[in-house]
């Protein structure tokens, strides 16, 4: 009887934990780091880094997204570009 009382209530501590975990996804405009806006791997250092700013443990993904993929007030292609040079705008997922 202890036995199936100390597995559930290991079952019941790991569901809690599991759901105490947080995801958010960040899109940021890029204007420095050309690895984190191609989705390269050594784009991963910068996103851990952008994460760990906001008190998450780390970033789960990173991706270039097309203004046209964001709902919201992003300027259409050319609307944000300034002196030959257009923002890139990233999706970063963190998790706690």
């Amino acid at each position: 009887m202890r036995s199936l009382l100390a597995l559930i209530f290991s079952a019941s501590v790991l569901a809690i934990s599991c759901a105490s975990a947080e995801t958010r996804l960040f899109i940021i405009a890029d204007r420095f780091d050309q690895c984190l806006a191609k989705g390269d791997k050594c784009g991963a250092s910068a996103a851990r880094t952008y994460c760990q700013s906001r008190d998450f443990a780390q970033a789960s993904s990173y991706r270039r997204v097309d203004p046209d993929e964001i709902t919201g007030s992003v300027p259409k292609s050319g609307a944000n570009c300034s002196h030959g040079h257009c923002d890139e705008y990233v999706a970063i997922t963190c998790q706690r």
